[in-house]
């Protein structure tokens, strides 16, 4: 397995534990020093770490220097690859994988990529000359992609759905609510691994107004929590284990729009309003999230025009269409996903060792 930078490029890989342990595959992870060591060592995975760079999608003197720390991390992956022999790569995109995918192809060990977003990143576009395949999520991906590819879906962690509504309030402080309180509905606000300031601070000018009404769950970030304080809001700068516990507590969901995290709060079936990144970004997490309304799945709110009068009008037109929006996810089936993944990553595991596929 390989993938990092975020932990969108991480997570969807723990979907996969599951069926991984139930066919007697071993697994080891190379990713770099950054957050994908510690999620992944948690999950007991054996660990390790290569040189990454990136390329930035502006002038930058860095993206020269970066291209040495790609070719000493293709180097590194060549090692580890040679001494490990793996029957076959899965990679979950960033920058991190692209080296190990090259190392691969170069071992001839076949490489299974897999794109979350509606339209494929720079990862996977360098990655797909050397795939074995590129696996995908949205059916418009495929008309983008050139080479073997086929649609999968985009896999969730069974465990997402075993969360305990009582465990989460008691994780919040809410279950000491009086009965009146107790009605109140929950908000859970995330801006992803690394928080979303302007998110923040436009909940933070409204907070005061939407408690008299709700109750808050706040992931804001590591070292951006509010200066807040109130019974019915609790925030977290990072979760782990306990975000399935949050989501069972939660009856709306506000969020960037990365592909995974939007598939989980799809498949849970849970109203939400998308707040894209468009900072800094390629763009992906807009398309994302116009799909998602575009299927009636969410509500869509443009980072560049949010304000704290927005954010809490369109929180109320989110509470206004929750039961359209309740039904038309429970159309969605995403169940199989993770079974799908593993039979094309056990056809390249075949194809490798010369048996028909």
């Amino acid at each position: 397995m390989t993938g990092g930078g975020t932990a969108g490029h991480v997570t969807p890989h723990f979907a996969l534990l599951p069926g991984i342990r139930a066919r007697g595959w071993r697994v080891f992870y190379i990713g770099s020093s950054g957050i994908e060591r510690t999620l992944v060592e948690a999950q007991g995975i054996a660990f390790s770490a290569i040189a990454t760079g990136k390329l930035r999608r502006y002038l930058s003197w860095r993206n020269v220097s970066d291209l040495f720390k790609v070719a000493w991390g293709c180097t590194q992956a060549f090692m580890l690859l040679l001494k490990q022999r793996p029957s076959v790569v899965f990679s979950k995109g960033g920058f991190v994988a692209v080296p190990v995918a090259w190392a691969a192809w170069m071992l001839r060990i076949p490489v299974v990529s897999h794109e979350s977003d509606l339209t494929p990143g720079l990862a996977t576009r360098l990655i797909q000359p050397v795939a074995w395949r590129v696996v995908y999520t949205f059916a418009e991906t495929g008309a983008l992609l050139r080479g073997p590819s086929v649609q999968v879906g985009t896999p969730v962690r069974d465990d997402l759905l075993l969360g305990d509504k009582a465990r989460g309030l008691n994780l919040c402080g809410f279950t000491d609510a009086d009965a009146t309180t107790a009605q109140l509905p929950i908000y859970l606000v995330m801006g992803g691994s690394q928080g979303a300031l302007k998110i923040n601070v436009s909940l933070h000018a409204i907070l005061s107004s939407l408690l008299t009404r709700a109750r808050v769950i706040h992931l804001c970030g590591v070292g951006k929590s509010l200066d807040f304080s109130h019974p019915r809001y609790k925030s977290f700068e990072f979760v782990g284990a306990e975000l399935k516990d949050l989501y069972a507590a939660c009856d709306f969901v506000i969020s960037r729009s990365g592909a995974n995290s939007i598939f989980e709060t799809l498949t849970l079936r849970k109203p939400m309003l998308l707040i894209p990144l468009e900072q800094g970004s390629r763009g992906d997490q807009g398309v994302n999230a116009a799909a998602f309304a575009k299927a009636g799945w969410a509500l869509v709110q443009r980072e560049k025009d949010l304000s704290p009068e927005q954010l809490e009008q369109r929180l109320r037109d989110l509470s206004e269409v929750a039961p359209a929006m309740r039904q038309k996810q429970s159309e969605y089936d995403g169940r199989g996903v993770a079974a799908k993944i593993l039979d094309v990553l056990a056809a390249a595991a075949l194809s490798s060792s010369g048996a028909s596929t």
